[in-house]
């Protein structure tokens, strides 16, 4: 059975412009996310994966600019869309952002209720005050809260409180994908699991498209049906969770999953991965890995690796693929 895409990044480059030139933080980026599934952006801090939300979203900053290559919603090219446009069609009614760090997402001197009211009422001028506060104490009542706390302040809401009722405004104009950036940050591993187990209902419940940004391959495999893994503003290993989980083939996937310890197998030394991640104001040349990869060859230094596809839908960017 073919699935449908809801969303078709292409050839994405973004770079933020600075005083001595300019920082590659997506560069030639492709991936899909199809109807009712969960796709995970895992990665070292700094090497991409926020900068990927808020540039489908078209929210820069003011020195970032768009390079290249399409973010196709639902059959429309975001990138070449107006201001009104993507107001209307695609934030908050088409794709919306649980932005990282609950804590300060949401204006600590208005109600909660308030602030989701004005989302719903930016979006849709037609629904009355009161209709959307209706709306708000069923949105509370899907993400596991009490409605009636609605009214409350965000001082008075714990840290697992304030990231439901971020996921709360997020899901205010029914979006159908919704972008979560780091939602375990600053969260105990209680709180995290009951936040990953309202995502993963949520995702059924819905029929949502998501996209989960974390550098925590955990917190993907639990929510994810495929994840991308990201290094230094490239995708570097593309496909389903358990093929990459089970059969991981870029060096840098190998490491990374290598570097989590598990309950299940032998009591092994767990691998690292040596050096620093890449200056992406002057990245290396060649493959941006090679300068930490144990396996580097020459020609990892001097071209850009290919990206092949291994097996059916598993895409790794990498020149031992194409030795074997």
């Amino acid at each position: 059975m073919i699935q449908m895409s809801v969303l078709d990044v292409q050839n994405l480059k973004m770079y933020y412009k600075i005083g001595r030139g300019y920082v590659y933080a997506v560069d030639d980026v492709n991936f899909k996310v199809e109807k009712g599934v969960g796709l995970g952006l895992a990665g070292e801090s700094g090497c991409g994966k926020s900068s990927i939300a808020i540039t489908i979203l078209r929210i820069l900053p003011t020195n970032a600019r768009i390079f290249g290559g399409k973010v196709i919603f639902e059959g429309k090219n975001v990138l070449t869309m107006d201001e009104a446009a993507l107001r209307n069609q695609i934030r908050w009614g088409g794709i919306s952002l649980v932005f990282q760090g609950a804590m300060n997402a949401l204006n600590p001197v208005y109600r909660v209720e308030d602030q989701i009211i004005e989302a719903i009422r930016l979006h849709e001028p037609q629904t009355s005050k009161e209709e959307a506060k209706e709306r708000v104490k069923k949105l509370f009542e899907l993400v596991g809260m009490d409605p009636e706390r609605s009214s409350n302040y965000p001082h008075e809401f714990s840290g697992g409180m304030r990231q439901r009722a971020c996921i709360a405004m997020a899901l205010a104009c029914n979006p159908k994908l919704l972008i979560a950036d780091e939602p375990g940050t600053a969260l105990d591993v209680v709180v995290q699991a009951q936040t990953l187990k309202l995502l993963r209902e949520l995702k059924e419940k819905l029929g949502l498209s998501m996209i989960v940004i974390s550098h925590d391959l955990s917190i993907i495999a639990e929510t994810c049906q495929k994840s991308a893994i990201m290094y230094a503003g490239w995708i570097v290993e593309y496909g389903d969770i358990v093929s990459i989980f089970k059969e991981p083939l870029h060096p840098y996937t190998q490491d990374l999953i290598g570097a989590f310890p598990s309950i299940h197998s032998k009591r092994t030394r767990l691998s690292y991965i040596p050096g620093s991640p890449p200056d992406l104001l002057n990245p290396p040349s060649g493959c941006r890995f090679h300068p930490r990869c144990k396996y580097a060859m020459e020609i990892c230094k001097k071209e850009k690796p290919p990206l092949v596809e291994a097996s059916s839908g598993h895409y790794v960017l990498c020149h031992l693929l194409t030795k074997r």
